[in-house]
């Protein structure tokens, strides 16, 4: 045996001069994806000396963040803790998101998140200038057509890279949406989950792992193969309570069962659960997303959805090359992503802005004197929709995109939220503003004895609103 002295095992603690790759955020932050590119943050090439105090995060300046200078603040609320000065937390026990705010004299880098963070106006202006030199730049002709042609191509890629050990299990999800709790307890009724774009199912395992529910069963969709792939070979896959299936959301009607997913029925779906997934949609393919999902629920059956918000750090620091068209981005894996206003989801899940336009038009033709058949036709077509089908195209007068938008049914837009969360990296002084849309949209329940049985699902925070205002009376 050699001895311990024998230079070969010496260990050399000098520093190496090869390359360490660039450090990404942690892969909780899962939402950032390949928006993290670059460490901003300069690194000396001298080793600390052992003399050298640690720097304290009071003496260490803040860094900028992705190409978001650090000086831009986010707005404070005034002081008004609830809570005990010797449990200094600012936390719910158990913790739950969305409440924890930014309060005047705390310390930003105190905890890694804030909830519910406007920004100033000089971040917003910072980002307007941002939008601009985004559009001056977009991506060529060349790829457009073949990001827009092929996008299976390029998720199958980024999962073959990825496989499972990307995203963290979203376990918050049961937080956001309270309904996922629900439906997984032993005395809760039989229940049908459509999780769409399921990827990797960080999703679809925890709720799984949680459940009693006898009668529960998931099925995991993605129109990337190996995802569906990686969800099979998972050692938690057991195909009497999970089935995965290759399915584009927005399949064509004329497609293999008329573009719903395999084995899946017409109105056989109680919950549908997107998370992430409709921003990675051309803006084309909404119409018809949203039409395939209207038909796969049980009236009453409801939409889980959580997606990019405008203004998100994802969108602001996307550089040269990447605008396909407004607020619609290729990533440098070659995934696509839309970032979205609360009023244009509302405008494409309950056709509000449709209804008002309507509205409008009835009262003009009124006025008029009226056109009697049309209005009766437009009674007809809002009539078809709510009993559960799409109704038939008319024949002349609008043009395909105007038929292809009043086609679109209406779903009730049960809950809405914005969340603006600051998140924080601590050790490297970065302040990460990050905005999400979040909803429950629900199909009407004209026919109850068709009806889903699964309650409707609230929002986090607004359940904590009526809370609130309960205890207040």
């Amino acid at each position: 045996m050699e001895s311990a002295a024998d230079p070969r095992f010496e260990t050399d603690n000098s520093i190496t001069q090869k390359k360490q790759p660039r450090k990404q955020l942690s892969k909780a932050m899962e939402h950032m994806r390949f928006a993290v590119t670059a460490d901003p943050i300069p690194h000396s090439s001298t080793p600390p000396t052992s003399t050298s105090p640690p720097p304290t995060t009071e003496d260490t300046p803040e860094s900028d963040a992705y190409g978001v200078p650090s000086t831009y603040a986010p707005v404070r609320k005034p002081a008004a803790r609830s809570h005990s000065p010797s449990n200094n937390q600012k936390r719910t026990d158990p913790f739950a998101f969305g409440s924890r705010f930014l309060e005047e004299g705390d310390n930003i880098f105190e905890f890694n998140a804030w909830d519910h963070v406007e920004t100033d106006e000089t971040y917003r202006q910072f980002s307007k200038e941002q939008y601009e030199r985004q559009r001056q730049d977009p991506v060529s002709d060349f790829d457009r057509k073949r990001f827009n042609d092929n996008p299976e191509k390029w998720w199958n890629v980024f999962y073959k890279n990825n496989k499972t050990n990307f995203f963290k299990n979203r376990k918050w999800l049961s937080q956001e949406f309270p309904i996922l709790d629900e439906i997984t307890k032993e005395d809760s009724p039989p229940a049908l989950v459509l999780e769409v774009g399921a990827g990797a199912g960080n999703s679809a395992f925890p709720i799984l792992q949680k459940s009693r529910n006898k009668g529960l069963k998931i099925h995991a969709c993605d129109f990337s193969k190996k995802a569906v792939e990686l969800i099979r070979s998972h050692e938690l896959y057991n195909p009497e309570v999970i089935q995965a299936d290759v399915w584009d959301v927005a399949a064509s009607p004329d497609s293999e069962n008329g573009g719903l997913p395999p084995g899946i029925e017409e109105g056989s779906v109680d919950v549908v659960l997107m998370i992430f997934i409709f921003s990675a949609l051309n803006p084309k393919q909404w119409n018809q997303a949203v039409r395939n999902i209207w038909k796969v629920l049980k009236p009453g059956g409801q939409v889980l959805f959580r997606d990019y918000g405008r203004g998100d750090l994802a969108q602001v620091r996307f550089k040269k090359g990447r605008w396909m068209e407004e607020n619609f981005y290729v990533r440098g894996d070659g995934t696509r992503v839309y970032f979205f206003e609360q009023e244009e989801l509302e405008h494409i899940w309950g056709r509000r802005k449709s209804e008002k336009e309507g509205e409008t038009q009835d009262q003009a033709s009124k006025e008029t004197g009226g056109d009697v058949v049309s209005q009766v036709e437009k009674l007809a077509l809002n009539s078809s929709i709510k009993e559960g089908g799409i109704p038939a195209q008319k024949h002349g007068g609008p043009s395909p995109e105007e038929k292809d938008d009043e086609l679109v049914p209406s779903f009730d837009i049960v809950h809405f939220g914005v969340d603006r969360r600051m998140l924080v990296n601590r050790q490297r002084r970065l302040k990460m503003y990050r905005c999400w849309m979040q909803a429950v949209f629900r199909k009407d329940a004209a026919e109850p004895g068709r009806a889903t049985e699964v309650a409707t699902s609230t929002l986090r925070q607004d359940k904590a609103a009526i809370e609130g205002a309960e205890d207040e009376s």
